[in-house]
């Protein structure tokens, strides 16, 4: 295995992830996001909560792993972390981070977590991590592969 700074790991694009949000620590929505692009450092795509694809548009460090983007009604920002499954190839891509709700949302002012997931084929050695991924990996890759099986 090689050590993480030698493996470069990056947002994969375009990318389809399962995301989770929760506010003043309730849980309150389930749904897709949709990396389209990361240009520069301009992120753009979409998050669909409830059945309508919502713009984002954003900004990605790849220095410090960190996405900050905004839809209509909040603001997020969030890290990348990897975890990888040699056994079964695959990379998990991790996001997570806080949101801020913003007007016009009912919630707006409310603060909140976020976390989004999307895998890709491990391809060459994986990274070493001794952490096991957070709970909502295992969660929203549920959202993610139930909506892959439906189509």
């Amino acid at each position: 295995m090689q050590n993480a700074q030698e493996i470069p790991v990056s947002i994969p694009v375009p990318s389809r992830w399962g995301i989770h949000a929760a506010i003043a620590g309730r849980p309150v929505v389930w749904g897709t996001m949709i990396i389209n692009s990361i240009t520069g450092n301009r992120v753009t795509g979409t998050v669909n909560f409830r059945g309508r694809p919502i713009p984002i548009n954003g900004y990605w460090d790849e220095r410090t792993k960190q996405i900050r983007f905004d839809s209509p009604y909040a603001s997020y920002l969030g890290n990348l972390t990897i975890y990888d499954d040699p056994p079964i190839r695959i990379r998990h891509h991790i996001l997570n981070g806080r949101l801020m709700m913003k007007p016009p949302s009912l919630q707006a002012g409310e603060y909140g977590t976020w976390v989004a997931t999307t895998d890709t084929t491990l391809t060459g050695s994986p990274v070493i991590s001794d952490i096991l991924p957070p709970v909502g990996v295992f969660l929203t890759s549920d959202i993610l592969y139930g909506n892959r099986l439906q189509k």
